[in-house]
This record gives C-alpha cells, sequence and structure tokens, in this order.
C-alpha cells in the first residue's frame, strides 16, 4: 500500500465529528468485565456481545473503526457474515490490537515494557488478509516514586516505532499508543511532564524507524491528576493542558490524535474533548478512541436478559457515539 492509501485511511478514521470504539479486550479482560455484571465469558457470550456492539443501526453516523481482539477478527455475526465484512459493508474501518501485553521490565521495579515483535510481520500479514487496515500498539507508563525511568520512556518508545514501520510495510495504518496511567498520587503537572518526555521520545523514535507520520495516528492520554491526588481540575484545565502539551510535542504532519478514556467516567472523556475542540482550530482533528467510556452502559443494560436487551443496548451505544461524535466537533453538551 502507498503512503497515499495509509493517508488516505489515516484521515477516514478521524473524519469530522466520527472516532473509533475500542472492542479489543484480551479475553482475560473481558472476563472481568463480564464478571463484574454476571455474565458468563464464553466464546459464544464473546461473540455475541462483539455482535451487539458491531451491528448497531447507524453506528457508522459516528464511528469510522473498531479495534478488534484477535478472536473477534476471526468471528462471524450469527447469520455467518465475518465482523471485518460488515464494518466495511457498513462503512466502518477494521482495525487489529496486534500487541501481547505489558511485561516487567528487567532491571526496573514497577516499570513494563510491551512486548509482541517476535512474528510480528506475519501476524499483521494475516491480518491484512482478514480485512484489518489500521492496528494498535499500547504502552503503558506508570508515575510513581523515581518513575518513569528514562530507560522505560525509551524502551517503550523504541517497540512502538518498531511496530508502526512494520504496521506500514504491510500496509497498515499504525496507531501508537503511549498511555502514561491515570493511576497514582500525583498532580496534573507531574502529569504534564511525563506525558511531554514520553510523547518527545516517541516521535524522536519513529523518525528514527522511517515511519512515514502521514500515515499514522496517535492515541493519547490527557493530562490528568492522578487518581489519589485529591486533586480536582476542572473540564477546562485538563483541556488546556492536554492541548499544550500536544502542542509542543506532536508534529502537524501527523493525521489526527484519539485520545483514550483511561478509566475516566463516560462525561468526563466526553466533557474534555469537547472543551479541546471548542479551544481550537487545532493543528489536527481531536476525536476519540473509546473502550469503557463507550462500552459500559451498554454492557450493565445488556447484562440483565443478554437475549432480549440487545436493541436497548444497542441505543445506548449510539447515543454514547453521538456524545462523543458531537465532542470531537466541540459541539457536545449535557443537554445534547
Amino acid at each position: 500500500m502507498s503512503i497515499e492509501q495509509l493517508a488516505e485511511t489515516a484521515l477516514a478514521m478521524v473524519a469530522p465529528g466520527k472516532g473509533i470504539i475500542a472492542i479489543d479486550e484480551s479475553n482475560a479482560t473481558i472476563k472481568k468485565r463480564f464478571d463484574g455484571v454476571g455474565i458468563e465469558c464464553t466464546e459464544e457470550n464473546r461473540r455475541a456481545y462483539r455482535e451487539l456492539l458491531l451491528a448497531t443501526p447507524k453506528l457508522s453516523d459516528y464511528i469510522s473503526g473498531a479495534i478488534l481482539f484477535d478472536e473477534t477478527i476471526r468471528q462471524s455475526t450469527r447469520d455467518g457474515v465475518p465482523f471485518a465484512k460488515l464494518m466495511a459493508d457498513n462503512g466502518m474501518i477494521p482495525g487489529i490490537k496486534v500487541d501481547k501485553g505489558t511485561h516487567a521490565l528487567a532491571g526496573f521495579p514497577g516499570e513494563v515494557v510491551t512486548e509482541g515483535l517476535d512474528g510480528l510481520r506475519a501476524r499483521l500479514e494475516e491480518y491484512y488478509k482478514l480485512g484489518a487496515r489500521f492496528a494498535k500498539w499500547r504502552a503503558v507508563i506508570n508515575i510513581g516514586d523515581d518513575i518513569p525511568s528514562g530507560t522505560c520512556i525509551d524502551a517503550n518508545a523504541h517497540a512502538l516505532a518498531r511496530y508502526a514501520a512494520l504496521c506500514q510495510e504491510q500496509g497498515l495504518v499504525p496507531m501508537v499508543e503511549p498511555e502514561v496511567i491515570m493511576d497514582g498520587n500525583h498532580d496534573i503537572d507531574t502529569c504534564y511532564e511525563v506525558t511531554e518526555v514520553t510523547l518527545r521520545s516517541l516521535f524522536a523514535s519513529l523518525y528514527e524507524q522511517n515511519v512515514m507520520l502521514e500515515g499514522t495516528i496517535l492515541k493519547a492520554s490527557m493530562v490528568l491528576p492522578g487518581t489519589t491526588s485529591g486533586d480536582d481540575a476542572s473540564v477546562e484545565e485538563v483541556a488546556a493542558a492536554t492541548l499544550q502539551c500536544l502542542k509542543s510535542t506532536v508534529p502537524a504532519t501527523l493525521p489526527g490524535i484519539v485520545f483514550l478514556s483511561g478509566g475516566q467516567s463516560d462525561e468526563a472523556a466526553t466533557a474534555h474533548l469537547d472543551a479541546m475542540n471548542r479551544m481550537g482550530p487545532n493543528p489536527w482533528p481531536l476525536s476519540f478512541s473509546y473502550g469503557r467510556a463507550m462500552q459500559s452502559a451498554a454492557l450493565k443494560l445488556w447484562s440483565q436478559d443478554i437475549a432480549r436487551n440487545v436493541a436497548e443496548a444497542q441505543a445506548t451505544v449510539y447515543e454514547r457515539a453521538r456524545a462523543n461524535g458531537l465532542a470531537a466537533l466541540g459541539e457536545w453538551s449535557k443537554a445534547a
């Protein structure tokens, strides 16, 4: 695939008023979500739940694509339509999570590095044949006493860049996700500093690995105080700090930035995105790639009767997509 085609796909991912739904939870993670609402974590229940999400009527009004898990991209609807085909037929771009999760970074207690580069070229080739047109790799940066270290940040940035280069070689748009974790008692200024250093390291590594930024999407965490800090930053403070950090680190040639919700409430994630877009114009489209903030209400509703509550749960998914789509335009309000 040419850089022009990669760039075209990347721009379509952040089309005005549209974003990405993340349904790439591993089986272990979705089991925790299912356990929390009393659903048995069988393959059929996972398949049915993913179908509920992807088959939501008119979802493509506000959703440009979805990040799938390995199991999901190989599954089909109850009527036998592969999920990737269902998405493409409805104007949505299939994506795939390709990292193998975080593992302890040897020699650096409390820090982790994402693994999964071994065999990645062959896996990407297969995913392209299965219909994927973009991929995602998540790095995790923890904040704590004397962490993160420069070694941890650089190791994760290097892995993200190697992954991105391999994606583009196989015709997939890489979504690079260096998540600065909310957990901790740090203040918003510390989060800003760590996010800034992380993004500088990431883009330096992307340049070193000859990754074409025009065919790359950044999945960013917002600049927030730690969850146990006791700080109560306003929506405007979070939006302003996040924008300032991004403008000082992210090249304007990038096609777009999507945010992760990172454990924020549904409404907070939407409000922060809306505020950033109201503060525009910005150098790049700012949109969303939410998981829990798109799904949690629907999952609770579906769990009450998985045979009968599909339409009601889908209506909730659509409303969350609509709210975030409006936020991506800076046009959301609580009453909208």
